[in-house]
């Protein structure tokens, strides 16, 4: 596996918050850094010209969508998802392991498989770890998730850990089924909220021949305050030399807290899902573009941002939500994306100047976060 290699150049002071860089046959992934989700082989409303301009270095894609329409057989003929999108960078596919999870209502788990009834037709489909991998192979996907099992939190610890241990189990079983050395295995750390099932499913798979780890199954319902709590217990347990994700994460705030605690990778829909509902990040909070407020400003959202949407002002961006214009939601989708990857480069460069803890602080300060738990 000479084609992965992860390096870390600097380790904070004060908190966890590590700087690296994880090398993959596509190109570096400065970490710590952000994912954009293109779910459908698309980040919504965006070309990937214009990905590449808010700073993106890697980008995602989801198995279960993508082997339903177009099929993953198609997306191969079509050159994988690097050649279908045109995206030179590396990209990321999720195993499908969250579908488990969202779709609870029309699939059922077993230790072989999660059967589904697919969420467009109806049809049955029956993904077990191998087939998850195969699909992922013919994606051409630079890193490749585990199937895991996902429950929603709060559950009874029986529960909790019986996905848990079925989660351990699926990972050797992709682990085993996988052809593709240019093509990186991360395992998903599951447990619920409970330290001991983490700590456990940690040190289980930080014993096998991963290239990388995740840590699945937060953000799903929980408290921000457990979701740290959790966080910070869990990447102790990993390996040192191997890049760390949490899937699914979150809220500006989520990510720096969740940086501090040593994570290196995120990813999550919030910055295009809100921007496309008029809803934008900046340093002093979030502003609401359907609001009267911003009817005559002609401010942009942000002075010292270079993105495409802060060449227009306020009252123009409320005009095009107000006119159900589609290039609102592209422009605060871009501005979003764009605020995002920013933030992680503020991160990585001040925890190069040891001051990461001071950086955190001057954030939340701005967005009016208190102290975390």
């Amino acid at each position: 596996m000479s084609s992965f290699k992860f390096e870390l150049s600097h380790r904070d002071a004060t908190t966890s918050a590590r700087r690296g860089v994880f090398v993959t046959p596509h190109g570096p992934v400065q970490t710590p850094g952000f994912m954009p989700v293109g779910t459908q082989a698309t980040v919504k409303g965006l070309t990937i010209d214009q990905v590449r301009a808010t700073g993106a270095h890697m980008i995602l894609g989801n198995t279960y969508h993508l082997a339903l329409r177009p099929g993953h057989e198609t997306v191969r003929k079509l050159g994988g998802l690097h050649g279908m999108t045109g995206w030179d960078g590396p990209i990321l596919t999720d195993s499908g392991g969250f579908q488990i999870f969202s779709l609870d209502a029309i699939n059922d788990i077993s230790e072989e498989a999660a059967t589904f009834r697919s969420h467009l037709d109806g049809a049955v489909i029956r993904l077990t770890p191998e087939h998850s991998i195969e699909i992922q192979e013919s994606l051409g996907s630079d890193v490749a998730m585990v199937l895991d099992h996902v429950v929603a939190l709060p559950a009874e610890r029986d529960l909790v850990q019986d996905a848990m241990e079925r989660s351990i189990r699926w990972a050797g079983r992709c682990l085993n089924a996988a052809t593709r050395e240019d093509q990186a295995k991360f395992a998903i750390v599951q447990g619920g909220l409970d330290v001991e099932l983490r700590t456990q499913c940690a040190r289980e798979l930080a014993s096998m021949d991963f290239q990388g780890y995740a840590v699945g199954g937060l953000s799903v319902g929980e408290a921000p305050s457990e979701m740290y709590r959790i966080t910070a217990a869990t990447c102790p347990e990993l390996p040192e030399d191997k890049p760390r994700y949490l899937m699914g994460v979150g809220r500006p705030i989520d990510l720096l807290e969740s940086v501090a605690r040593g994570i290196d990778l995120f990813d999550c829909v919030m910055p295009t899902r809100n921007g496309r509902n008029g809803l934008a990040f900046t340093d002093g909070g979030s502003l609401k573009f359907k609001n009267a407020i911003h009817r005559e400003d002609n401010r942009p959202i942000d002075e010292t941002c270079p993105c495409l949407a802060c060449k227009h002002s306020r009252g123009y961006l409320r005009h095009l939500f107000n006119a159900k214009e589609m290039l609102g939601p592209i422009l605060l989708s871009i501005h979003n994306l764009t605020y995002y990857q920013t933030i992680m480069q503020g991160a990585r460069a001040a925890i190069e100047r040891g001051e990461f803890d001071a950086y955190l602080a001057e954030k939340k300060r701005g967005w009016g976060e208190v102290a975390s738990a």
